[in-house]
């Protein structure tokens, strides 16, 4: 007999731990021979004086992560080889050429370091003997670079019970009494060097929430005490990379921790396509008269303000954005032509050079995004230097407007994408509920990567919630695109990706197969048409049962996972609903109202009594939108206050409505006989016949 895929994974992780990125580096079966994490009931992780501060931040998240797994204590301590006997069987962590204590274990053991010395982000962890005197064994995790020792340690964390969602969406952390390293546990350089999120859009939800969790009600909500959070969610995802909020923030000036703070966690910091140099244009440009944003009228002061940005930085790991746009994310004036933003970007090169000490700046790194009317200057002939990443973008909607062509691939800066989850501008906004099809972006992203966009992959997450899921699969996809490529019949790596993940986060591995199917079935039915752009006559009232059919779908995706929901627990009932839950009640609801609001215009033009009826519904149907977002803000005793903010009914042009608006009902005279008489018929899949003034009935 063939037993289910569900029963097999079942049976997998009472074994192993489950991983979406490496694989299994963890078990909880003593049948394993693997490392047995705190053996005695407690244990140290080890770590050299001259290790990276960031890396013990990590080590302290990972030693955390391990004590609340096993419920033993495990705690981080300094120390050298002729000190390390203090613990017979310690865990120890550091990076190549940046900690004494891992040369000293590599010199022991012959310890084979070649597949990762000189690369980035890779790690290798495994157990050693006698590593160093009066140390029996340990488990050692080595790292090329900072990053790489930090993404080893959050590899365990996840595979031994931690999600990298376990703040950011409250999934509960798996128990296990005993958790053993097993094998070697390795990676190598990612598909992508440079892998991020960009938080933009941040009004209305985000920045609400910032300013009542971060701040005391003055001072700007995107302080350290809010990137803390973000900067350990991105290198638990093992992204590197991020664009910070900018609609009215400035990272370096709203709080002028922002940037050490970055460079402490190890996070590489950027700008969005409309701020060059390291500067949250035009917020920042706009603190004191400096003349117009004009490089052709203004470059005096436009110079200095670029040197100001680079100085600031400059001990900081940075990727800088050149080139220009106008100021409020416009195209520059018609004016500008090619060779004043060639100008542009020659001066912006001379800068970094000057502030750096350098003879040029091609060993710095920088980008540039061709965005919107970007693209055509460089389709009409303007070049950068070739160490420079060429950014390009999709077409706000998914669809990446352009690849390197063959001759483009040998440039030593590479190229990128630049891709949305999250839109705000012409034909209309996007920005509440995920709306991507997470198949759009295997195709899209593995394409950018197969024609050689592998030097940076950033995606637009406007408030970051509630794309969580959607975030993890595009970063997931620039760490390692080969594990994720394939979708046949026999191989479907998305569907194998959110089911490992949908076993994650809610320990259900027996509806982890449904689950998925619940997923992206959601993204599947709301990219056809965004909630945004949805009226009352998307889909057919008359032909082909369309409009009942898609509601249908909806209600069928509801009621199965209400059902799922009711079975969890009731600490893995928060992230659920975040999750999954929600998206998929909220886009039922949306659906629902714009279905009853059409059978209610339709229903009033062939003057039917029950047009009232579904007037009623409608609007019980408006207020129950509210109240879902209501539940979703006091969740957790108000945890994501604002989160759901934003507005998604009534638009009627680009920009959000001010307020949610209810689509416009009509009601029927109920005690007044219609023209046509008591009684009607019409055809189904039909509008109904108009009874013409020219009958008889009307003589």
């Amino acid at each position: 007999m063939l037993c289910p895929w569900s029963w097999i994974l079942g049976f997998t992780l009472l074994r192993s731990a489950l991983a979406i990125s490496t694989g299994n580096c963890v078990s909880f079966d003593s049948k394993s021979g693997g490392f047995q994490v705190a053996s005695t009931g407690s244990a140290r992780v080890l770590v050299a004086p001259n290790e990276w501060p960031g890396v013990v931040r990590a080590a302290g998240d990972f030693a955390k992560d391990l004590s609340t797994v096993t419920g033993k204590t495990l705690t981080v301590a300094n120390a050298t080889s002729s000190t390390a006997s203090q613990s017979k069987t310690p865990i120890i962590v550091g990076t190549l050429g940046h900690s004494d204590l891992i040369s000293a274990v590599v010199n022991s053991t012959k310890l084979d370091v070649s597949t990762i010395s000189g690369k980035w982000e890779s790690f290798i962890a495994q157990q050693v003997s006698n590593p160093l005197p009066g140390v029996d064994k340990a488990y050692v995790v080595i790292g090329s670079d900072k990053r790489g020792t930090i993404y080893g340690l959050y590899e365990l964390s996840e595979q031994s019970g931690v999600s990298p969602w376990y703040w950011w969406a409250d999934v509960p952390v798996q128990n296990h009494s005993n958790v053993y390293f097993t094998g070697t546990c390795a990676h190598g350089e990612s598909t992508v060097k440079y892998r991020g999120i960009f938080i933009n859009d941040e009004q209305p939800a985000i920045q609400s929430w910032a300013q009542e969790k971060f701040t005391n009600g003055t001072g700007a909500p995107f302080n350290h005490l809010f990137y803390a959070n973000v900067f350990e969610l991105l290198l638990r995802l093992r992204a590197n990379y991020l664009w910070p909020a900018m609609w009215s923030g400035m990272f370096y000036v709203d709080d002028v921790a922002n940037g050490a703070l970055a460079d402490y966690y190890g996070i590489v910091m950027g700008t969005s396509h409309q701020e060059p140099m390291a500067r949250s244009t035009p917020n920042e440009w706009n603190l004191k008269p400096r003349g117009p944003w004009n490089f052709t009228s203004n470059a005096a002061n436009v110079t200095q303000y670029w040197i100001e940005g680079v100085e600031r930085v400059v001990s900081y790991e940075t990727v800088y954005t050149l080139g220009m746009r106008g100021e409020g994310d416009l195209p520059l004036e018609e004016s500008t032509n090619i060779k004043n933003l060639e100008n542009v970007v020659e001066a912006q090169r001379k800068i970094l050079a000057q502030v750096y000490n350098k003879s040029d700046a091609s060993t710095i790194p920088q980008m540039w995004c061709l965005y919107k009317e970007v693209q055509s200057y460089y389709e009409d002939g303007m070049r950068v230097p070739d160490d420079v990443i060429l950014l390009w973008a999709d077409d706000n909607w998914g669809n990446i407007r352009r690849f390197p062509l063959e001759n483009e691939r040998n440039r030593t800066g590479g190229a990128g994408v630049y891709y949305h989850f999250d839109y705000v501008g012409n034909p209309r906004d996007y920005k509440w509920i995920q709306s991507t099809q997470l198949e759009k972006v295997h195709e899209q992203m593995t394409l950018a990567s197969d024609r050689g966009a592998n030097s940076m992959w950033i995606v637009n997450v406007g408030d970051l919630k509630p794309y969580e899921m959607a975030i993890e699969y595009f970063i997931a996809l620039g760490r390692n695109v080969d594990r994720w490529r394939e979708r046949s019949t026999t191989n479907d790596t998305l569907q194998a990706f959110v089911t490992q993940w949908a076993t994650r986060e809610f320990n259900l591995p027996s509806k982890s197969e449904e689950i998925a199917g619940l997923v992206r079935n959601m993204t599947r039915m709301n990219a056809r048409r965004k909630h945004e752009l949805l009226n009352t006559t998307t889909y057919s009232l008359v032909n082909y049962h369309e409009a009942e059919n898609v509601v249908a779908a909806w209600s069928d995706m509801l009621s199965r996972s209400e059902a799922i929901y009711k079975s969890l627990p009731s600490g893995t009932k928060p992230a659920y609903f975040q999750l999954v839950h929600h998206p998929i009640q909220a886009s039922s609801i949306v659906q629902q109202l714009y279905y009853t609001v059409g059978k209610n215009n339709l229903f009033a033009s062939q003057a039917r009594l029950s047009t009232n009826s579904l007037a009623d519904q409608a609007i019980e149907i408006f207020d129950s939108d509210w109240e879902l977002e209501d539940q979703y803000h006091k969740l957790l005793n108000g945890k994501w206050d604002h989160f759901m903010d934003q507005t998604h009914l009534g638009y009627y042009y680009w920009q959000q409505p001010m307020t949610n608006t209810m689509p416009a009902v009509n009601r029927v005279a109920a005690k007044k006989q219609a023209l046509a008489g008591p009684m009607r018929i019409t055809i189904e899949g039909s509008l109904g016949c108009v009874i013409s003034s020219f009958t008889p009935f009307f003589s």
